[in-house]
Protein backbone atom coordinates (compact mmCIF):
# COMPACT_ATOMS: atom_id res chain seq x y z
CA UNK A 1 0.00 0.00 0.00
CA UNK A 2 1.51 3.27 -1.23
CA UNK A 3 1.95 6.30 1.40
CA UNK A 4 -0.72 8.37 0.33
CA UNK A 5 -3.96 5.03 0.85
CA UNK A 6 -2.45 4.35 4.17
CA UNK A 7 -2.88 7.94 5.12
CA UNK A 8 -6.58 7.73 3.53
CA UNK A 9 -6.58 4.46 5.49
CA UNK A 10 -5.51 5.66 8.82
CA UNK A 11 -7.54 8.07 8.89
CA UNK A 12 -11.07 6.50 8.05
CA UNK A 13 -10.20 4.15 10.97
CA UNK A 14 -8.78 6.36 13.54
CA UNK A 15 -13.11 7.60 12.75
CA UNK A 16 -14.58 4.69 12.69
CA UNK A 17 -13.42 3.45 16.25
CA UNK A 18 -14.42 7.24 17.93
CA UNK A 19 -17.88 6.07 16.18
CA UNK A 20 -17.78 2.96 17.44
CA UNK A 21 -16.70 3.71 21.19
CA UNK A 22 -19.71 6.14 21.11
CA UNK A 23 -21.71 3.64 19.93
CA UNK A 24 -20.95 0.60 22.28
CA UNK A 25 -21.54 3.32 25.48
CA UNK A 26 -24.65 5.35 24.85
CA UNK A 27 -25.51 7.17 28.00
CA UNK A 28 -29.18 7.47 29.52
CA UNK A 29 -28.73 11.46 28.55
CA UNK A 30 -29.72 10.19 24.96
CA UNK A 31 -33.23 9.00 25.86
CA UNK A 32 -33.74 12.39 27.95
CA UNK A 33 -33.03 14.44 25.09
CA UNK A 34 -35.13 12.34 22.14
CA UNK A 35 -37.99 12.49 25.06
CA UNK A 36 -37.39 16.18 25.23
CA UNK A 37 -37.28 17.10 21.79
CA UNK A 38 -40.36 14.85 21.02
CA UNK A 39 -42.92 16.73 23.04
CA UNK A 40 -41.48 20.42 22.22
CA UNK A 41 -44.32 22.13 20.79
CA UNK A 42 -41.65 24.87 18.98
CA UNK A 43 -38.44 24.73 16.86
CA UNK A 44 -35.52 22.57 17.23
CA UNK A 45 -32.54 25.27 16.45
CA UNK A 46 -28.98 24.46 16.36
CA UNK A 47 -26.68 26.91 17.26
CA UNK A 48 -22.55 27.03 16.70
CA UNK A 49 -19.48 28.22 14.52
CA UNK A 50 -16.54 27.38 13.08
CA UNK A 51 -16.95 23.32 11.97
CA UNK A 52 -19.63 23.06 14.81
CA UNK A 53 -21.62 25.87 12.52
CA UNK A 54 -21.32 23.50 9.47
CA UNK A 55 -22.65 20.60 11.30
CA UNK A 56 -25.21 22.45 12.94
CA UNK A 57 -26.19 23.34 9.58
CA UNK A 58 -26.78 19.91 8.33
CA UNK A 59 -28.54 19.11 11.18
CA UNK A 60 -31.00 21.55 10.95
CA UNK A 61 -31.20 20.27 7.59
CA UNK A 62 -31.88 16.66 8.41
CA UNK A 63 -34.14 17.55 11.56
CA UNK A 64 -36.49 19.10 8.99
CA UNK A 65 -36.66 17.10 6.32
CA UNK A 66 -37.54 14.06 8.83
CA UNK A 67 -40.39 15.78 10.25
CA UNK A 68 -38.91 17.25 13.04
CA UNK A 69 -38.92 21.41 12.52
CA UNK A 70 -35.56 23.09 12.31
CA UNK A 71 -33.31 25.66 11.35
CA UNK A 72 -29.82 27.14 12.51
CA UNK A 73 -28.40 30.25 14.13
CA UNK A 74 -24.81 31.32 13.96
CA UNK A 75 -23.47 31.99 17.26
CA UNK A 76 -21.68 35.38 16.65
CA UNK A 77 -24.80 36.61 14.63
CA UNK A 78 -27.18 35.31 17.61
CA UNK A 79 -25.57 38.56 19.35
CA UNK A 80 -26.29 40.72 16.77
CA UNK A 81 -30.14 40.57 16.31
CA UNK A 82 -30.76 36.69 15.58
CA UNK A 83 -31.50 35.83 19.18
CA UNK A 84 -35.01 37.15 18.18
CA UNK A 85 -35.52 34.16 16.00
CA UNK A 86 -35.96 31.87 19.56
CA UNK A 87 -39.62 31.69 21.15
CA UNK A 88 -39.75 30.36 24.11
CA UNK A 89 -41.35 26.91 23.28
CA UNK A 90 -38.46 26.29 20.99
CA UNK A 91 -35.28 23.82 22.04
CA UNK A 92 -31.48 25.48 21.49
CA UNK A 93 -28.66 22.86 20.94
CA UNK A 94 -25.55 24.27 21.19
CA UNK A 95 -22.56 22.71 19.67
CA UNK A 96 -19.09 23.21 20.84
CA UNK A 97 -16.90 20.03 21.59
CA UNK A 98 -14.52 21.78 23.62
CA UNK A 99 -17.91 23.44 25.61
CA UNK A 100 -15.87 26.43 26.70
CA UNK A 101 -15.85 28.78 23.01
CA UNK A 102 -16.41 32.53 24.17
CA UNK A 103 -18.99 32.77 21.06
CA UNK A 104 -21.26 29.96 22.06
CA UNK A 105 -21.15 30.72 25.41
CA UNK A 106 -22.40 34.66 25.19
CA UNK A 107 -25.86 33.94 24.13
CA UNK A 108 -26.56 31.85 27.01
CA UNK A 109 -28.37 34.36 29.39
CA UNK A 110 -30.32 35.87 26.45
CA UNK A 111 -31.77 32.23 25.86
CA UNK A 112 -32.72 32.04 29.45
CA UNK A 113 -34.22 35.04 29.66
CA UNK A 114 -36.41 34.22 26.59
CA UNK A 115 -37.04 31.25 28.42
CA UNK A 116 -35.91 28.72 25.65
CA UNK A 117 -34.63 24.73 26.76
CA UNK A 118 -30.64 24.12 26.26
CA UNK A 119 -29.26 21.47 25.06
CA UNK A 120 -25.41 21.25 25.02
CA UNK A 121 -24.00 18.95 22.45
CA UNK A 122 -20.29 18.85 23.21
CA UNK A 123 -17.63 16.34 23.89
CA UNK A 124 -16.86 18.02 27.55
CA UNK A 125 -19.55 17.01 30.13
CA UNK A 126 -17.91 19.08 32.72
CA UNK A 127 -17.73 22.39 30.45
CA UNK A 128 -19.06 25.52 31.17
CA UNK A 129 -21.26 24.54 28.44
CA UNK A 130 -22.86 21.18 29.96
CA UNK A 131 -23.28 23.14 33.09
CA UNK A 132 -25.64 25.90 32.18
CA UNK A 133 -27.73 23.76 29.81
CA UNK A 134 -31.12 22.18 30.67
CA UNK A 135 -29.83 19.04 29.27
CA UNK A 136 -26.82 17.22 28.07
CA UNK A 137 -25.64 15.11 24.88
CA UNK A 138 -21.78 13.99 25.45
CA UNK A 139 -20.07 13.20 22.48
CA UNK A 140 -16.46 12.48 23.49
CA UNK A 141 -14.02 11.47 21.31
CA UNK A 142 -10.23 10.63 22.66
CA UNK A 143 -8.77 11.96 19.41
CA UNK A 144 -8.98 13.66 16.38
CA UNK A 145 -8.18 12.01 12.76
CA UNK A 146 -5.36 14.24 11.63
CA UNK A 147 -1.69 13.75 12.48
CA UNK A 148 -1.59 16.04 14.81
CA UNK A 149 -4.48 15.58 16.63
CA UNK A 150 -5.85 19.13 16.43
CA UNK A 151 -8.18 19.26 13.69
CA UNK A 152 -12.05 18.91 14.36
CA UNK A 153 -12.21 15.66 12.12
CA UNK A 154 -13.65 12.69 14.83
CA UNK A 155 -15.66 15.26 16.74
CA UNK A 156 -17.30 17.29 13.75
CA UNK A 157 -18.28 13.48 12.40
CA UNK A 158 -19.28 11.96 15.73
CA UNK A 159 -21.86 14.91 16.16
CA UNK A 160 -22.82 14.51 12.77
CA UNK A 161 -24.02 10.87 13.30
CA UNK A 162 -24.83 11.57 17.09
CA UNK A 163 -27.37 14.28 15.14
CA UNK A 164 -28.23 12.07 12.29
CA UNK A 165 -28.97 9.21 14.69
CA UNK A 166 -31.49 12.18 16.86
CA UNK A 167 -33.14 13.23 13.96
CA UNK A 168 -33.87 9.37 12.48
CA UNK A 169 -35.32 8.26 16.14
CA UNK A 170 -37.67 11.00 16.69
CA UNK A 171 -38.72 10.51 13.07
CA UNK A 172 -39.95 7.17 13.36
CA UNK A 173 -41.02 7.60 17.22
CA UNK A 174 -43.42 10.40 15.11
CA UNK A 175 -44.34 7.74 12.53
CA UNK A 176 -42.74 10.11 9.77
CA UNK A 177 -43.55 8.12 6.59
CA UNK A 178 -42.41 7.89 3.09
CA UNK A 179 -45.32 10.47 2.08
CA UNK A 180 -44.33 12.60 4.26
CA UNK A 181 -40.61 12.97 3.18
CA UNK A 182 -42.15 13.00 -0.17
CA UNK A 183 -44.50 16.31 0.83
CA UNK A 184 -41.10 17.70 2.65
CA UNK A 185 -38.36 16.73 -0.46
CA UNK A 186 -40.69 17.26 -3.66
CA UNK A 187 -37.24 18.20 -5.29
CA UNK A 188 -34.46 16.56 -7.21
CA UNK A 189 -34.13 12.75 -8.38
CA UNK A 190 -35.18 11.28 -4.94
CA UNK A 191 -38.69 13.94 -4.72
CA UNK A 192 -39.29 12.64 -8.03
CA UNK A 193 -39.24 9.13 -7.29
CA UNK A 194 -40.94 9.25 -3.98
CA UNK A 195 -43.76 11.18 -5.71
CA UNK A 196 -44.20 9.23 -8.69
CA UNK A 197 -44.38 5.59 -6.46
CA UNK A 198 -47.85 4.88 -6.09
CA UNK A 199 -47.24 2.85 -3.32
CA UNK A 200 -46.73 5.54 -0.55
Amino acid sequence: MSETLDLIHTTIQKEIKSLTKINCSIPPEYETVVSTLKKINGKVIFMGIGKSGHIGKKLASTFSSTGTPAFFIHASESMHGDLGMIEKNDVVILISNSGETSEILAPLDSIKLIGTTTIAMTGNSNSTLAKKCDFLIPVHVEYEADSLNLAPTSSSTACLVVGDALACTLSSLKGFTKKDFAVFHPGGSLGKKLLSDKNI
